[in-house]
């Protein structure tokens, strides 16, 4: 009988466990995805506001063209610039999401091994990943500032 119950009452334990576990990744899924679904607003938003602008610049030029040529030239170059800034908006939003999903998931296995060993080990070891992450993200974001202020040098240029 003795054995009976205390199988029992392991697998009652495992069950418990699993139950749990099961309710934080569909927790963390539906965070990831309302968070997604978020940025994606927001760039599409940003996109037609841009896109707006593209159309009035257009405009203004071919208004501008009877009058002079010089102010042509130049809403040719804010034109491309505003493309450009559209084009890096973009980007960004793409990496953030990226990054965004990155870390939920990682926090999501994290959370696993946790409840699975509750050890320091995997503590320290989610403390490391988190540092990585965020030295990623200061990267991506450094190297976008760089190709972004590239972009606008050879504009000037040109």
């Amino acid at each position: 009988m003795m054995t009976m119950t205390t199988t029992r009452r392991r697998t009652t334990t495992i069950t418990m466990t699993m139950m749990m576990m099961m309710m934080t990744l569909m927790m963390m899924i539906t965070t990831m995805a309302t968070i997604t679904m978020l940025l994606v607003i927001v760039t599409i938003m940003l996109l037609l506001l841009l896109m707006t602008m593209l159309l009035l610049m257009m405009r203004w030029r071919r208004r501008s063209r009877t009058r002079t040529r010089t102010r042509a030239t130049t809403t040719k170059t804010t034109t491309t610039m505003m493309m450009m800034m559209m084009m890096m908006m973009m980007m960004m939003m793409m990496m953030m999401t990226m990054m965004m999903t990155m870390m939920m998931t990682m926090m999501m296995t994290m959370m696993m091994m946790m409840m699975m060993l509750m050890m320091m080990m995997m503590m320290m070891m989610m403390m490391m990943m988190m540092m990585m992450m965020m030295m990623m993200m200061m990267m991506m974001m450094m190297m976008m500032m760089m190709m972004m202020m590239i972009m606008m040098m050879m504009i000037m240029m040109r």
